[in-house]
């Protein structure tokens, strides 16, 4: 006797009453705005009332769509959009170079100091690239290797953290942001896990969600914002604690006053313990195995 087989699904999909309510007549009535159906009706979609859907819906779509790919496990990486590469900066210097020989006024000056700013920059750019690629590369081995990038989409350092995992033919992740001037997701990102946020705080909260180690490159208030929520996060025991690290321990110190936090009794001594400076890849690839290599 064959089995009996019933149906797999009993109503239509989304999918398929969207494309069905393409076909109605035209008339009078399905012109209408209020005819369409909600979740194809754009203009309902971004009125100020489905501000809580649309939350929602931000929050779902790159966390499903993460859990397809199977990331279970992120290195997340911050630092300054504003950061190139060393070849570039030292291009960049020599035009600046060039143009103070040439010509000594203040705004050459000024420039010369930028760019020879930027060079010491670069080295943070280099850094996160290179950690990427450590993490990311198919001989790595260990816990820390199972972690993917995640970075901000943006250029600067995390262009360099999704282009180092790039070229170790690793899958990373971007979350870019729409902002007044234009943003643009750089071009080493997985394009399947590349998204878009409207929502800071969704995007923030995707930081974390998956995150199993931080490292903030040196960079200005988005870097901040990101460093000090993680630390907040993580003091107050509403995320698990992880390596939070600090690359580039002089630039960092001079930033804040650390230890001031602790003679004002504003934090605890022992909140120092959150997070460790490093200088270099290596250093923060050995304390991200030493956090999660039993004893």
């Amino acid at each position: 006797m064959n089995p009996i087989r019933f149906p797999g699904k009993i109503f239509p999909s989304a999918g398929e009453d969207a494309s069905a309510s393409l076909k109605s007549a035209d008339t009078e009535q399905t012109r209408s705005p209020t005819y369409r159906l909600a979740f194809t009706d754009n203009d309902f979609m971004l009125r100020e009332d489905l501000r809580p859907v649309r939350l929602q819906l931000e929050l779902l779509k790159p966390d499903l769509t993460l859990q397809e790919h199977g990331i279970e496990a992120t290195l997340v990486l911050f630092g300054s959009a504003r950061t190139v590469s060393m070849e570039v900066a030292q291009q960049n210097l020599s035009r600046a170079e060039a143009a103070a020989a040439a010509d000594t006024t203040a705004s050459n000056q000024q420039a010369l100091q930028r760019a020879r700013s930027a060079v010491k920059h670069a080295h943070y750019y280099e850094q996160a690239r290179e950690l990427a690629y450590m993490l990311s590369n198919p001989n790595c081995q260990g816990d820390a290797c199972n972690l993917v990038v995640v970075t901000g989409g943006g250029p600067g350092t995390m262009e360099a953290a999704n282009r180092g995992a790039y070229e170790a033919g690793a899958e990373s992740v971007g979350l870019n942001i729409v902002l007044p001037h234009e943003q643009a997701p750089n071009r080493w990102i997985t394009p399947e896990l590349c998204f878009q946020f409207h929502y800071f705080a969704v995007r923030k909260m995707h930081f974390l969600m998956r995150a199993k180690a931080l490292v903030a490159c040196p960079g200005g208030f988005g870097t901040l914002d990101e460093l000090f929520e993680t630390l907040t996060l993580v003091q107050t025991g509403k995320v698990q604690p992880m390596p939070i690290l600090l690359m580039g321990e002089d630039y960092w110190r001079s930033l804040i006053n650390f230890d001031l936090l602790v003679e004002e009794g504003m934090i605890d001594a022992t909140d120092l313990d959150l997070f460790d400076f490093v200088e270099t890849a290596g250093e923060a690839v050995e304390l991200i195995r030493a956090f999660y290599t039993d004893d």
